[in-house]
């Protein structure tokens, strides 16, 4: 018998594990976990918008962070880069790139001159920079060291650091909550032991597996539909699982026709014509449209560059600054800009001195980016040394997961230690009022 308590948010927090075993079902249903249906997230924080959202930018393939943030007041950077060096502001040309530009003339840092993008947030005091950033025992091994940042562990084994945080949250059921990635696959970070993300490419493309409405199913999901969310079936239908999934499975596509819906319209600001900016272009979209997702993750290739990396990683530096900058302008004009931060990582920077081919090859420690008014602005610690080494490599002076406790505890609001299976040093990244 169904009881009328038996409601479908009631499923779609508690009957996941249902859904999948019902042949009816599509696929939607079984990789989304149900995520894009239900309430946000909320903060429930004095002074604090509700229903908060975090944007992950992966930059894949080991960014070069001493051609992103440039120590150009230390003379030891040049000597081990005299042709990939980013010349000083002010300085003599040194190759056919610009000067850095400046972010403390003091301390001698700069961003790459085509980081203009993101040099104009970081002076409107949304941008956090925090510098060397790693993990003990680093391995230089593209895909291991990318599975160790996405599950949030040294031996890179077990779930997503992100897909445990909505485990956690569900207290070993669904939850209403979703991530969303935009890409083909969705990564390792935000799939949980029982959450599971959603990824696609292109929105157009997006939708189950069974396409459009089959015209036998709409009499019967109209019928569910005027019965009201937490009515039984009707008497002269099957009182069984199936009918209730059946409603379920339909709202599954009313759902994937909505974020369509959400993508085809026109931004409020221009977008860049490449990758990023695109992926960023689809975030932007949903957000403005209300989905409950509160976890959305894009990526940007072509960082491995050991060897002509000047021009390269000029493009790349381009591309990422000027998607950004127009992410953040879209989403002020929507005036959801206090609700969402962006964060920035790459799976290991580069080593300290150039190599024979005019590139670097995999390194350490790198720089990571929190963008968003809720950050605390400016650059977070002291530039790595280029002088006390390990191995040819920099030190790292912060361990990623506390940069992922700042995340979880201050800005996701969820227990950091029992999601990163350990404890870590917050260094409070955030700039909230209380």
């Amino acid at each position: 018998m169904f009881d009328a308590a038996f409601t479908r948010r009631l499923f779609l927090q508690r009957g996941c594990a249902l859904a999948s075993m019902a042949a009816t079902v599509p696929c939607f249903i079984e990789r989304s976990a149900l995520g894009i249906l239900g309430d946000p997230l909320l903060s429930s924080q004095p002074g604090v918008p509700d229903e908060r959202i975090l944007v992950i930018i992966q930059l894949g393939g080991g960014n070069d962070g001493l051609n992103t943030v440039i120590p150009f007041g230390d003379d030891e950077y040049y000597r081990a880069r005299p042709q990939i060096g980013v010349r000083a502001p002010g300085a003599a040309a040194l190759n056919s790139q610009p000067a850095a530009l400046t972010l403390d003339a003091n301390r001698g840092i700069g961003l790459h001159p085509n980081l203009e993008g993101l040099k104009t947030l970081y002076d409107e005091g949304v941008v956090s920079i925090v510098q060397g950033v790693g993990y003990p025992n680093p391995n230089r091994s593209h895909f291991t060291s990318m599975d160790i940042w996405q599950t949030g562990r040294l031996d890179a084994k077990g779930s997503g650091w992100i897909g445990r945080y909505f485990d956690n949250n569900c207290n070993g059921t669904p939850t209403p909550e979703a991530a969303i990635a935009i890409g083909r696959n969705a990564p390792l970070a935000l799939e949980g032991d029982i959450q599971k993300a959603i990824a696609f490419e292109n929105a157009s493309l997006f939708r189950w597996n069974g396409q459009d409405l089959h015209p036998s199913l709409k009499e019967p999901y109209d019928r569910l539909n005027r019965a009201g969310a937490g009515a039984a079936p009707a008497h002269n239908e099957p009182e069984t699982q199936k009918s209730f999934l059946l409603r379920t499975a339909l709202d599954a596509q009313v759902s994937s026709d909505r974020i369509r819906s959400a993508v085809a319209k026109e931004p409020l600001v221009a977008y860049p014509g490449h990758g990023l900016a695109q992926q960023l272009k689809i975030i932007g979209a949903m957000i403005r449209d209300g989905m409950p997702t509160r976890v959305y993750y894009a990526s940007m290739g072509g960082f491995d560059t050991h060897g002509g990396q000047v021009g390269t990683h000029g493009n790349l530096m381009r591309q990422f600054g000027d998607s950004i900058l127009a992410f953040q302008r879209d989403l002020k004009q929507q005036h959801n800009d206090a609700r969402v931060t962006t964060m920035v990582f790459s799976e290991f920077g580069r080593r300290v001195k150039q190599n024979a081919s005019g590139g670097t090859d995999h390194g350490t420690a790198a720089p990571m980016f929190l963008v968003g008014p809720a950050v605390k602005p400016g650059v977070f610690a002291n530039h790595p040394s280029l002088i006390d080494l390990d191995q040819g490599d920099l030190k790292y002076a912060i361990d990623f997961r506390s940069v992922y406790a700042s995340v979880l505890e201050d800005w996701l609001k969820a227990p950091s230690e029992k999601i990163l299976r350990g404890k870590f040093a917050n260094p409070r990244l955030f700039s909230l009022k209380s």
